[in-house]
Formats: C-alpha cells, sequence, structure tokens
C-alpha cells in the first residue's frame, strides 16, 4: 500500500515524518532517523486532524450529518464526492499520514535497545497497536473492503483488498489483546510523546475498551453474538465512566498546531459555514438550551441554512465561537458517546449495567456538563425527550433507535466520523434531502480514483465483493438500512 500512495503523492511525502528513515539495521540502539515516539506523535496529530478538520477537501461529515451547511459552495453538501477527491484524501490521511508512521514507530520501538525505557516498550506498543485499531476500524467503516493484511508490506506496490467483516473481527482481537497487554503501573510515552493520554496506560485501557464497545455494536445487527459478547466483554473490563477519561487531542494556541477547525474558520479569512437548518430546526422544537453554546443567534433567533443550496453567511446562525478556538481538543471518543452505545446495547438486551433509560439520560446529562448548559431537568422532563415518554410516541420500530438516534446525534454535535456512524447504525434522526443531490444518502465513501487508475485489479474484486463502488452501497454491519429522509 505504502508503495502505490508513494506513487500518488510523491510531493506530499517529502513532509512526512517517516519519510526520511534510514536502514534501522544498522545502530538499534541509538536510531539516526526519527525515533519511534516522535513517529507516534505525528501518526496521533495526522489522525486526530484528519478526524475534526472542517476542510472541504478533506472531511465534509459536518454537511452530510447535517450540522453545518455551505454558504459559498454546494457541492458537498449535496454529496459530491468526486469534484474535490475527498475519498482519496481521506484514504492518503489514514493510510500514509497515520497507519504508516505508526507502523514505522512499532518498529523502531521494537528494535531499540536501552536499559532505560525497555521497562515502557510493552506498554508503548499496545498503545500504538490501540491507535492502529482505530485507523482501520474508520477505513473499514468508511469504506468496506480495504487493503489490510497487505496494506503495510514495502515490497507489494499493489495491494489486495480485504474483507470488511474478517478485518473487523480481527481488529476486535487485536483490541482486546492490546488492551490486556497494557500495564497501568507502568509508564509509556511522556506527555510531549502522546498528546492525547499523555502517557497514562490506564487511560488508554479504557479508550481501547470504549472503542471495543463501539466496534460491538456496529456488529449488533450482522453478527449479534459476537457483537453482545464483544460489548459485555469491554464493559466488563472497563469503559469511559466519566468526561474525565474522553480521548481528546491537546492542540496547541500556536498555528501550525491549532485545531484544524481554527484553520479552516478564523485563520483562513474565509465565510464559508453556517448552522443547518435540521439540526436548528429540531433543538428550536425541542427549546433545547444548548442552542447557545451550539450555535450562534440572528438578532435573539437561532436559524439554519438551507441544505443543499448556497446560504447569505449574515443571515444565519454560526458554531460558537469556543469550537473555533485554537486549542479546542480535537475529539477521538468521548463520554457522551459512550453513554449512548450503553443506552443501546441495555435496549439490545445486553448486559452492560443499567438500563436503556438510565444510561440515555446520563449521555445528555454528559453533554449539558461538556457544553456547560443551563436548564438539564427542564429539558429532561420534556415528553419529547423523556425516554419513556419518547418511546410512546414514536413511529420507529424498534422505537428506541428513534429514542437513542435523535439524542445522540443531539449529543454527539460537532463530531464526524461519530455522529456519521451513528446515523447510519440507527437510521435515526430523519435528515433533510438536499436540494440537488447528487447520490442517494451516502452510506460509504466511494474508493479514490487513485486506486481506480493505479491498483485497478483489486479495486475491481473489491468493489464487485461489497455489492458495486457507490455512495449508497450498505456495508456488511448496515443490514436495516433506509434513506434517512
Amino acid at each position: 500500500m505504502k508503495k502505490l500512495i508513494i506513487i500518488l503523492t510523491t510531493a506530499l511525502i517529502a513532509v512526512s515524518c517517516s519519510d526520511n528513515l534510514e536502514d534501522l539495521n544498522q545502530n538499534i540502539k541509538d536510531p539516526s532517523t526519527v525515533g519511534g515516539e516522535s513517529l507516534f506523535a505525528s501518526a496521533e496529530k495526522q489522525i486526530v486532524d484528519q478526524i475534526v478538520t472542517l476542510n472541504v477537501n478533506q472531511n465534509n461529515l459536518r454537511l452530510w450529518v447535517q450540522y453545518l451547511q455551505e454558504a459559498t459552495y454546494e457541492d458537498e453538501s449535496n454529496y459530491d464526492q468526486i469534484t474535490r477527491p475527498i475519498p482519496d484524501n481521506h484514504w492518503t490521511a489514514m493510510y500514509r499520514d497515520g497507519l504508516k508512521d505508526l507502523d514505522e514507530a512499532a518498529r523502531i520501538i521494537e528494535l531499540t535497545d536501552n536499559d532505560l525505557t525497555n521497562d515502557l516498550k510493552p506498554n508503548k506498543l499496545a498503545i500504538i497497536e490501540i491507535m492502529t485499531v482505530y485507523a482501520y476500524s474508520n477505513l473499514v467503516e468508511t469504506f468496506g473492503n480495504v487493503p489490510y493484511s497487505e496494506a503495510l508490506d514495502r515490497d507489494n506496490a499493489l495491494p489486495a483488498y480485504d474483507d470488511a467483516e474478517t478485518i473487523y473481527t480481527d481488529l476486535i482481537s487485536r483490541l482486546t489483546a492490546a488492551s490486556n497487554n497494557l500495564n497501568p503501573s507502568l509508564g509509556s510515552f511522556s506527555a510531549n510523546e502522546d498528546l492525547i493520554y499523555g502517557g497514562d496506560a490506564a487511560a488508554w485501557k479504557k479508550f481501547a475498551n470504549s472503542l471495543k464497545l463501539r466496534m460491538g455494536l456496529v456488529l449488533a445487527d450482522s453478527n449479534p453474538s459476537l457483537s453482545q459478547s464483544t460489548v459485555e466483554s469491554a464493559v466488563s473490563t472497563g469503559v469511559f465512566t466519566s468526561a474525565s477519561d474522553n480521548a481528546f487531542y491537546s492542540y496547541s494556541p500556536t498555528d501550525p498546531n491549532t485545531n484544524p477547525v481554527y484553520v479552516d474558520l478564523v485563520l483562513s479569512g474565509r465565510f464559508d459555514f453556517v448552522i443547518a437548518e435540521t439540526i436548528v430546526d429540531r433543538m428550536n422544537d425541542l427549546e433545547d438550551p444548548r442552542r447557545p453554546v451550539y450555535f450562534t443567534d440572528v438578532d435573539g433567533e437561532y436559524i439554519g441554512g438551507t441544505i443543499g443550496t448556497l446560504n447569505t453567511y449574515a443571515l444565519f446562525s454560526h458554531v460558537a465561537p469556543r469550537i473555533a478556538e485554537p486549542t479546542y481538543p480535537g475529539i477521538l471518543m468521548d463520554y457522551i458517546e459512550v453513554e449512548f452505545l450503553l443506552s443501546e446495547a441495555a435496549a439490545r438486551g445486553y448486559s452492560v449495567g443499567g438500563d436503556a433509560a438510565s444510561h440515555y439520560t446520563a449521555g445528555i446529562t454528559a453533554s449539558f456538563e461538556y457544553w456547560n448548559a443551563d436548564g438539564l431537568a427542564d429539558y429532561l422532563a420534556k415528553p419529547e425527550v423523556d425516554y419513556n415518554s419518547a418511546l410512546a410516541t414514536s413511529t420507529s420500530s424498534p422505537a428506541w433507535k428513534q429514542v437513542i438516534g435523535t439524542q445522540a446525534w443531539l449529543g454527539l454535535y460537532n463530531r464526524t466520523f461519530a455522529s456519521w456512524l451513528s446515523i447510519r447504525r440507527l437510521d435515526y434522526p430523519i435528515l433533510k434531502e438536499p436540494a440537488m443531490p447528487e447520490t442517494g444518502y451516502p452510506v460509504r465513501y466511494t474508493y479514490p480514483v487513485s486506486e481506480q487508475t493505479l491498483n485497478p485489479g483489486n479495486y475491481s474484486a473489491a468493489s464487485s465483493d461489497i455489492g458495486g463502488d457507490a455512495a449508497e452501497t450498505q456495508l456488511f454491519w448496515d443490514v436495516f438500512y433506509t434513506f434517512p429522509f
């Protein structure tokens, strides 16, 4: 895979932290090139940047889940993945900038022999493995079949694509092993080398189990038995229990290490986005107290832009200033998401402690607390929000999908892949059809054009195996999908 990507992006590779590595066998006790710890830090940043960015060339999921709407362009809101090579850029970011550096980091750390740090090596390798699983799970959830067993083989320029379900099952096993291998009594990376958890092995263990919880629920409709055992194993080992467990990247107040959203909304000097009418209208209907901390107002009102058309920037609400701060953390996973996942697991009858209603309420509560919003008690008492009351009026089957799915979408505001995954799994909330959609609702990224051009045989086999390289092709776990508008 890496050779293939190198062919495609020669100029960009020159800036990758791992591209100038010399022969590691020259001196394994004192590598003369970039250290494994530096490569790990680079991989963290590249992956988080790609997950949180608002750049229309990189990540349009805030548009697709209809948190935002465009003011300058309209293609991306209408599900155009081709005009800007969005799948190609995501593929490159995850494989070349993320997985490549993680692979090299593990290689160097494994080879390095240093009496002062050898006892930290197992934890470092386990943490690298957890981030590797995160990156691969994202690729499978985004594309379907992807290169995996041959992906990081330096001698294979044309890697085959592995079956998505097979990859996902193996990733769960790898994640379980990595979590089990972590020793919280020992250290790992320093605070400068790990800008997510500062090398805290216990925190990484909770993150691994929380990711395992999510991955288990991805399988709920396609493999209920494995789903339940995976979820219950994750919970018994220990998932997030408060906001202090959140997996977020700590950005710097100075460029180039600021949050990418700050770059896109402030440093760019552009005015490309307004809040989407879908989320504004829903929160207005609920008189949701989080509106002042989610959005700006227009003369005291919250107004969203029309989906799929150009919208005059000054006439609509925008993201709250907090989101555009340079140091706003880049979130990989948080306690809000975990509580909604636990609510879903309980609703499915899994043994996770507590019931669906209690975890649902905890998810909403965690959202209010994270955003420092007032009015929680009154909000929870609304018939449209109270879990049991909302179930009674739900039009979905099962009813909990609509109830949990809608509030999870509101609670995951400003998230990208997590929100998109939630909507695709639960089929809620009901979104608005764009004015001029290029496709039906995209339940996957189409494969990169570069793969079609340079790896055509393996691309064609993968495309055929998943049922066609279309935005609407349901992935293996997406059993009950219906278009959300």
